[in-house]
């Protein structure tokens, strides 16, 4: 097995101890691994619902300012977030409803702060791009391409200093790959040591710049390794695959072998962002991704094993629908916040001689 100095770069993540059990288990329908199916089946379709919802609420002006939707991107977000612990770290993108929910932030507490209200889980002073939970260890949000990737490797390095035995995650797209923060952050993770997780959500899209048209060499895994780290990619569409790899790189981090990179090959359903006319992709590439969808792709594989899969999604498309629609209630009956207040978390209390 190779560890976090090796120069080669994975294809495949490797086996876990009792992969295969769990596999066969799976093929004999089995309750735990239908429990866990339904779980992740769930988690995706909050995401979905809870962005398609933001797309009518967009339309009606009653969401302000920029959104960038997560639609068929779910498997990345959920996949990753199974193979973290609470004590864990995680840092996103300004893409990251998905991550936020993933991570455990109430619809409720999401869909306030897309409203701007007080009720936020940022108090409604960060909106679309800025969610943030210190309590579920969720530190954003960021607005700048590549922003998250230098905090990541400074909250591992204060959770080497204290001793304590984290993982950080930090998602960025692969239009971050191109910007001097990862080498800096990855060269950095790679010669301290630091517990990393690199998540590559590749789209292959950098706002409306294809991938091939911004990188010279378009197999991020494989440049990863330079700075000597263990690095593979993965099918981002398939939430088991992104489970399983997360866990081993997840296992590998904590053992000590430093910084883990996973690139995660994945399609957003939607442009860039609400603004966008996303006229930059041909319609038919979008029609072969959307034949992968990945809460689609879960479903087969459970009917394939005999699950009841129908019976499964209508009741959690029901408790969905009732929690988005709770969300967006409070958030519109939520308050604003008073003028009076403005400045505070923004000027500090003057300095007494």
């Amino acid at each position: 097995m190779s560890v976090a100095r090796s120069s080669r770069v994975r294809t495949s993540p490797p086996t876990r101890k009792g992969a295969g059990k769990a596999t066969r288990a799976s093929s004999n329908g089995s309750d735990a691994t239908f429990r866990h199916r339904s779980d992740l089946l769930e988690t995706m379709l909050r995401i979905r619902r809870f962005e398609e919802r933001c797309v009518e609420l967009y339309s009606a002006t009653k969401i302000r300012g920029f959104v960038h939707l997560y639609i068929g991107e779910e498997a990345v977000a959920v996949g990753v977030n199974e193979a973290l612990t609470p004590e864990d770290a995680v840092v996103a993108t300004y893409r990251e409803h998905g991550h936020a929910l993933a991570r455990g932030i109430t619809a409720e507490a999401v869909m306030a702060e897309m409203y701007g209200r007080t009720t936020g889980c940022s108090g409604g002073r960060g909106g679309s791009m800025h969610l943030f939970d210190a309590g579920r260890r969720f530190y954003g949000g960021n607005a700048i391409v590549a922003g998250g990737l230098p905090l990541a490797a400074g909250l591992a390095l204060a959770d080497r200093m204290r001793g304590q035995n984290r993982v950080t995650c930090c998602f960025f797209g692969d239009g971050a790959f191109a910007e001097g923060e990862f080498h800096e952050t990855a060269n950095l993770a790679a010669l301290w040591n630091l517990p990393v997780l690199f998540v590559c959500e590749n789209n292959l899209y950098a706002m409306g710049t294809a991938l091939e048209r911004h990188q010279a060499r378009t197999d991020l895994a494989l440049r990863a390794t330079s700075y000597g780290m263990v690095a593979w990619s993965v099918d981002g569409m398939d939430v088991e695959a992104v489970e399983q790899a997360a866990r081993r790189a997840v296992e590998g981090i904590r053992t000590g072998t430093g910084p883990h990179f996973l690139e995660l090959r994945t399609y957003r359903f939607r442009a860039h962002s609400m603004y966008d006319p996303d006229r930059y992709r041909d319609k038919a590439e979008v029609e072969r991704w959307k034949s992968r969808d990945p809460i689609t792709l879960l479903m087969d594989r459970m009917r394939e094993s005999g699950a009841p899969v129908e019976r499964a999604f209508t009741r959690i498309e029901r408790r969905i629908t009732a929690e988005i629609d709770r969300a967006v209630e409070a958030a519109e009956q939520a308050p604003e916040e008073p003028v009076e207040t403005l400045l505070r978390h923004v000027t500090s209390a003057p300095l007494r001689r």
